[in-house]
C-alpha cells in the first residue's frame, strides 16, 4: 500500500514536469546517476550543481535520484559497488559495519571502504542513468501525446 501511494505521488509530479522531452529524461538521468552513487548526504547539491551546470531539468534530476536511491536499493547499491571496486582495484575485502547508511557513516571505515564504494558507484550509475534517459524520453512523448488526443 505504501510503495503504491509513493508510485502515484511520483507519476503525479513526474507527468506535471515542463520541458522539453530531451531535457526532462536528461535530468531524470542526471538523478539517477547521482541517486545510484553512495553521496547520499549530498546528493541535491551535486544534482543542482550538475543541473545548472549542464542546463538541465534539475526538478527531474530530483525524482531520479529520489526514485532510484531508498532504503531498499541503498544497501544493495552499496555491496555490490563495493565489490566492484575492491575488485577493480586488487584490493582485499575487508568486514565492516554500517550505523547508517550516509556517506560519514562510510567514510568513518576509511579508505579501505571508500575507495572501491565510490569506484564501483561512479562505474555502476551509467548502466542505470543511460536507460533511464531513453526510457524517461519515450514515456514523457508517450504521456503528452496521449494527454493532447
Amino acid at each position: 500500500m505504501i510503495l503504491k501511494k509513493q508510485f502515484r505521488n511520483f507519476y503525479e509530479k513526474f507527468i506535471s514536469l515542463q520541458g522539453e522531452p530531451a531535457r526532462v529524461a536528461a535530468g531524470l538521468a542526471i538523478g539517477v546517476f547521482v541517486g545510484v552513487t553512495p553521496t547520499i548526504p549530498f546528493h541535491t547539491a551535486i544534482i543542482v550543481l550538475v543541473g545548472l551546470l549542464f542546463r538541465q531539468n534539475i526538478t527531474a534530476a530530483y525524482l531520479g535520484s529520489w526514485i532510484i536511491s531508498n532504503p531498499l536499493t541503498i544497501p544493495l547499491f552499496y555491496l555490490s559497488q563495493y565489490e566492484i571496486g575492491r575488485l577493480l582495484l586488487g584490493m582485499e575485502r575487508c568486514r565492516f559495519e554500517f550505523a547508517d547508511h550516509s556517506l560519514g557513516a562510510v567514510a568513518a571505515l576509511g579508505w579501505k571502504i571508500l575507495l572501491p564504494l565510490l569506484t564501483g558507484g561512479i562505474l555502476m550509475a551509467p548502466f542505470f542513468a543511460v536507460p533511464a534517459y531513453f526510457v524517461t524520453r519515450r514515456l514523457i512523448v508517450s504521456i503528452r501525446a496521449r494527454s493532447k488526443r
